[in-house]
C-alpha cells in the first residue's frame, strides 16, 4: 500500500457572504450541467443564464473560463472526498461500492473538463497531484475497512482500484450506464473468495 498525503479540508475558497456563496454554487451547478451537455463548446454566457445570474456575477466569482473550469474540477474532488467520509459508518462493502460509484461519476465530469484543464495546465500540475492525493486518502479507509472485514481481496490498494475505474470510464463510445455496469463487473472481482 502506498502512503499518501492527508486530504486537504478544502481545495476551494468559497465566498463568505451567504448571497455570494449561493450565486457561486449556482454557477458551479450550472457549469457542471452545461459542460456535461455541451463540452468545451459551452459559453460562459449560457452558463450564467442557466444559473440565473448576470455575466458580471459569473466573472466576479470566476474571472476567466479557466478559473471556472478549475473550480468545477476541485468542487468535484471535494464532493468525492465528502462522500467517502459520509459512508464511514455504512456496511464496509456497501460503503466502498457506493463511493466507487461516485468516483465513476467524478471521472465522467473530469473527462468532460479534461481538454480545457490540459490546455492551461500540465498533466503533472500541483492541482492534479493534490487532488489525486485527496482522492486516494479519502478512499483508502473504505478499502481497508472492507479488506479488514474479509470482504475484499487483500492484494489490491486504492490506487489500483481507481486506476481500474479510470480505464473502464475511458471506454470509447460507452454511455454512463454501460460504463457503470462494466465497473460493477470489475468491482465484483475485488470481492474476497477463499481458495
Amino acid at each position: 500500500m502506498s502512503t499518501v498525503e492527508a486530504p486537504q479540508t478544502t481545495l476551494l475558497t468559497r465566498p463568505k457572504r451567504a448571497d455570494a456563496r449561493r450565486n457561486y454554487e449556482k454557477v458551479l451547478a450550472a457549469a457542471r450541467e452545461a459542460f456535461a451537455e455541451g463540452g468545451q463548446a459551452t459559453s460562459l454566457e449560457a452558463i450564467a443564464r442557466r444559473a440565473g445570474v448576470g455575466i458580471g456575477t459569473l466573472y466576479r466569482h470566476f474571472p476567466t473560463r479557466q478559473a471556472l473550469v478549475e473550480a468545477l474540477y476541485l468542487d468535484e474532488i471535494e464532493g468525492v472526498c465528502r462522500a467517502a467520509a459520509a459512508l464511514e459508518a455504512a456496511d464496509p462493502w456497501e460503503a466502498l461500492s457506493r463511493w466507487l460509484d461516485r468516483v465513476i461519476d467524478y471521472i465522467a465530469t473530469k473527462q468532460a473538463l479534461a481538454h480545457e484543464l490540459l490546455n492551461a495546465l500540465r498533466p503533472d500540475a500541483s492541482m492534479f497531484r493534490s487532488s489525486r492525493a485527496s482522492l486516494i486518502a479519502a478512499g483508502q479507509p473504505l478499502l481497508r475497512r472492507a479488506q479488514d472485514a474479509g470482504l475484499v481481496r487483500g492484494d489490491v490498494d486504492i490506487e489500483q482500484v481507481v486506476q481500474m475505474l479510470v480505464a473502464i470510464a475511458k471506454t470509447p463510445a460507452g454511455d454512463q450506464d454501460q460504463i457503470k455496469h462494466l465497473a460493477h463487473v470489475a468491482l465484483d472481482g475485488l470481492r474476497y473468495r477463499p481458495d
